[in-house]
């Protein structure tokens, strides 16, 4: 295993370009069960995450392959599997194999899903959908069982407008039987970009992207090339950590409209920032201004931006409060920046920053892939060396980190982790 230091101080220049969304490639991957033809994908980031998905293709018998980074799935030959355990336990996105074999199979048997720990994240949403679309849902040992002898369209409406539950029930709906209406539905960009695939395959479906979702179902899908959005999350980040150091970075295959919540802040905090088509250019370097942010759901500002914005706000003059309405247990980066002297203190479910603080170089774990992209900004403020143990978790959502880092001008690199990091990595 490995772990990435990072010496801070270093001023960033230079371009770097986004991959591809990972919150839409892995709904995307399960998604091309329901073709019953080939279906390639473009632009898929080189992530952990996306190799685990591409396995459990395979395990239910897809033929998949890829070249760069376009992947191709014939999923002409799957079977409908179980897939109680192994690989599905490490990634929570792995439950989209529920919604698609359940749609193409009317069965399917999926343990429950892991990923990063950011507290109760229960699917109930999922199964509620399921279940009004006539399946029988049955938890047994640790796995869902799903049965349906056939599914009938519904009107199904969430509780909350869940990303997960939305496009969970749109898979399972898209070969259904008849109408479905999803009201209450989650907005983000990565649904729009499932639908979009959806329907290049056969699919009738109306409404992503807004409040009511609407499906009339089709007997069969067919294959199709699709090209995946650029990764908001991704995009967030390096605009982020080019102002806190940035003289002046060029973000390319970026869609700006998505970034509109976290680019109004940074600019309230005092941040350059121009806006082009598919591209953004940030000019840091510049004193800042305190803030407080409140995690909403899309087109609200980003749970997954919360913890690597709160590195930022810990350069900026006075206190900042930092509300996660979404994961209020999502502030384990906190302890990890004190390390680094931050100034944060937690309560209930949100962190009050006070800057500015003068980061110190330290030895921090990664506990999820949003707190690893906080500490790697941390770092790159900091003085001295900063070591990152568990960057495991932040390849399971950044592709190719440490080389951009470096065309930005970083100086980042990697070292096997030592005893002392094992167990810290294991126990902290």
């Amino acid at each position: 295993m490995e772990k990435l230091l990072i010496e801070g101080g270093h001023q960033l220049n230079g371009e770097v370009r986004i991959s591809g969304a990972k919150n839409s490639a892995v709904a995307l991957l399960p998604a091309t069960i329901l073709a019953e033809s080939e279906v390639t994908i473009e632009g898929l980031p080189n992530i952990s995450d996306i190799q685990i998905l591409k396995e459990l293709l395979r395990d239910i018998g897809g033929d998949v392959s890829q070249n760069g980074d376009e992947v191709t799935i014939d999923s002409s030959e799957m079977v409908a599997m179980p897939l109680p355990n192994g690989r599905v336990k490490k990634l929570r996105a792995s439950y989209y194999f529920m919604g698609a074999m359940l749609g193409r199979f009317k069965k399917a048997v999926i343990g429950l899903p892991g990923g990063c720990d950011l507290g109760p994240r229960p699917i109930d949403q999922h199964i509620k959908g399921f279940e009004a679309l006539g399946a029988e849902v049955t938890n047994e040992q640790g796995a869902i069982y799903l049965k349906a002898d056939e599914l009938i369209g519904a009107k199904i409406y969430l509780d909350v407008p869940s990303v997960g539950a939305t496009i969970n029930i749109m898979l399972a709906a898209v070969r259904a039987k008849g109408k479905t209406t999803i009201e209450n539905v989650a907005k983000e960009p990565e649904i729009i970009d499932v639908a979009t695939l959806l329907n290049s395959m056969g699919a009738n479906i109306k409404g992503a992207g807004t409040d009511v979702i609407r499906i009339e179902g089709v007997d069969s899908l067919k294959g199709c090339q699709h090209t995946i959005i650029p990764d908001r999350i991704e995009a967030g980040t390096y605009t982020i950590l080019a102002a806190a150091k940035g003289e002046e970075v060029h973000i390319d295959n970026v869609i700006p409209t998505h970034l509109e919540s976290l680019t109004a802040k940074l600019r309230e905090m005092g941040v350059e920032i121009e806006e082009g088509t598919d591209y953004l250019v940030v000019r840091g370097n510049r004193e800042l201004s305190s803030v407080d942010i409140k995690t909403l759901v899309y087109p609200g500002f980003p749970t997954d931006l919360q913890q690597p914005f709160t590195a930022l706000l810990t350069q900026a003059h006075g206190t900042s409060i930092v509300t996660d309405t979404i994961y209020q247990a999502r502030f384990k980066h906190v302890d990890e920046l004190r390390r680094m002297n931050a100034n944060i203190k937690v309560e209930g479910s949100s962190a009050v920053i006070t800057g500015k603080s003068p980061l110190e170089g330290a030895k921090v774990k990664a506990s999820d892939l949003r707190a690893g992209a906080c500490l790697v900004i941390a770092g790159l403020m900091a003085d001295g060396v900063t070591e990152v143990v568990g960057i495991n978790h932040i390849e399971r959502g950044y592709d190719g980190i440490t080389e951009k880092l470096k065309i930005l001008g970083a100086n980042v690199w990697r070292e096997q982790m030592t005893d002392e990091d094992i167990r810290m990595f294991q126990n902290a």
